[in-house]
């Protein structure tokens, strides 16, 4: 007989399954919140506003006509790629608060 009577393992490492199983579901579960949340910013002053989703896909954006000036386009296109580049930091923002909930700041290569 193995030591300590048990089959199938010790105790310890069941429970330590049931725990790792359990991180699974909660991170799957972080995971499609995050994917699902949407992050908006806006830039000029609130003339170009983007919004993003937390698989960082552009799903909204929007100019006010007031600032569309073909003499202007450079500055138009600062505005966007501000405004875009602002929304994606937020979604990154969010999603390293979700999972370092349930990772206690663990860093877990190939986690996100």
């Amino acid at each position: 007989m193995a030591r300590g009577g048990f089959r199938g393992g010790s105790p310890n490492m069941n429970n330590m399954m049931k725990q790792v199983k359990k991180m699974q579901e909660e991170m799957q579960k972080a995971q499609l919140e995050i994917e699902e949340t949407e992050f908006e910013s806006t830039s000029g002053g609130g003339v170009v506003s983007a919004k993003v989703n937390g698989k960082k896909e552009l799903v909204a954006l929007k100019i006010d006509p007031d600032v569309i000036d073909p003499e202007e386009s450079d500055m138009l296109e600062d505005l966007i790629i501000a405004a875009i580049n602002d929304a994606m930091k937020k979604a990154d923002e969010f999603s390293g608060q979700k999972m370092d909930k349930l990772t206690g700041g663990i860093n877990i290569p190939g986690l996100m």
